[in-house]
């Protein structure tokens, strides 16, 4: 079984022989380079047409690249999914970052310094790599100051990423360009490094009322949910969710509660990505200008349901639901393998 279950699938990106550099790289003992190197010339071409199918395979000894594997993965409604079956692999679903999160948070279900007192911002939003599929990150960086939200909100930025200035980012998706060139000027620049998902702050929990989650797919048509959507279940915070469309839904479907009616959550709903951003900054605009009865009623109201998530995210039955669902799609996967 090769464990790609933390990152989203890319079937491209290990693509055999085509992205041979890749595997220089990344490959410890370069078995597939030494693997070319080494043949016969009559039988160099047999051997590059075998490593450009054997994808990720070659993760493997080349004496068991050939064999039928098990490909583990925390993704659903997914074409890089599709198309390593086709290759040959057999998917093994498991949300293991439901796992992952119970591990790496789990201190929050005893951390007195999670005791809400806010006297800071309304929302809280971690906004660090904007490259790649987060490139929808910088749109809504832009968002926050066309709503004049910037100081509503507890955030930092950050101008480079994978040493890369965003003003010479080229979008992939052209709806998502920005037009400003000034946004570090209106945020601390964010220094936080890739290892801080596995923990949280205490203090920005307790002075913030409600998180913004910024998933690592937005702009996608796929299911992929992270550590990111269970940090602030874990520390009992509610929250809008900004990933791809139906991703609260996917979370609620593993038995955890949403914010409505009290936070309009229609924005799960919408397809386009540009769309659904806009529907969050609204519904971001329109909670803080709510009179401040109504939005302490929203606030205490949410926050009973983020408690209720809370314990449910550290119960033994969210443990055991993941678990039977990983144990019941392994059984699965076994069975077909030996129908092969």
């Amino acid at each position: 079984m090769i464990c790609h279950d933390q990152e989203p699938l890319d079937f491209e990106a290990y693509h055999g022989y085509k992205n041979i550099e890749f595997w220089k790289k990344h490959w410890q003992k370069n078995i597939s380079t030494h693997w070319i190197s080494t043949v016969p010339p009559r039988n160099l071409e047999r051997k590059r047409s075998l490593l450009e199918n054997l994808n990720l395979k070659l993760a493997l000894k080349p004496s068991a690249t050939l064999n039928p594997v098990m490909l583990l993965h925390s993704e659903r409604r997914s074409s890089n999914l599709e198309r390593y079956r086709q290759a040959g692999f057999v998917p093994v679903y498991m949300w293991s970052h439901g796992i992952i999160a119970r591990d790496w948070f789990r201190y929050a279900e005893l951390d007195p310094d999670l005791d809400y007192h806010c006297e800071g911002q309304k929302f809280l939003i971690y906004n660090r790599a904007w490259s790649g599929s987060r490139e929808y990150r910088l749109k809504f960086t832009e968002m926050l100051l066309q709503y004049q939200l910037q100081d509503k909100v507890r955030m930092k930025f950050n101008p480079e990423d994978s040493d890369k200035d965003y003003r010479d980012h080229v979008f992939s998706n052209p709806n998502l360009q920005i037009s400003r060139h000034d946004l570090e000027q209106h945020w601390d620049t964010n220094l936080t490094p890739a290892s801080a998902s596995a923990d949280y702050v205490a203090s920005d929990y307790q002075h913030t009322d409600i998180e913004i989650v910024l998933e690592t797919l937005f702009d996608d048509s796929r299911l992929h949910l992270t550590e990111k959507a269970l940090r602030p279940i874990a520390c009992a915070q509610p929250f809008l969710l900004v990933g791809t469309a139906k991703s609260l839904s996917y979370l609620k479907s593993y038995g955890f509660e949403s914010f409505s009616p009290w936070i309009n959550e229609n924005y799960d709903d919408i397809t386009d990505p540009l769309h659904r951003l806009q529907a969050i900054a609204d519904e971001m605009l329109r909670i803080s200008n709510l009179p401040k009865e109504e939005y302490a009623q929203l606030v205490t109201q949410t926050r009973l349901i983020a408690k209720r998530n809370q314990v449910y995210f550290f119960s033994k039955e969210f443990h055991h639901t993941l678990v039977n669902e990983f144990q019941e799609n392994f059984r699965d996967a076994m069975a077909h393998l030996n129908t092969i």
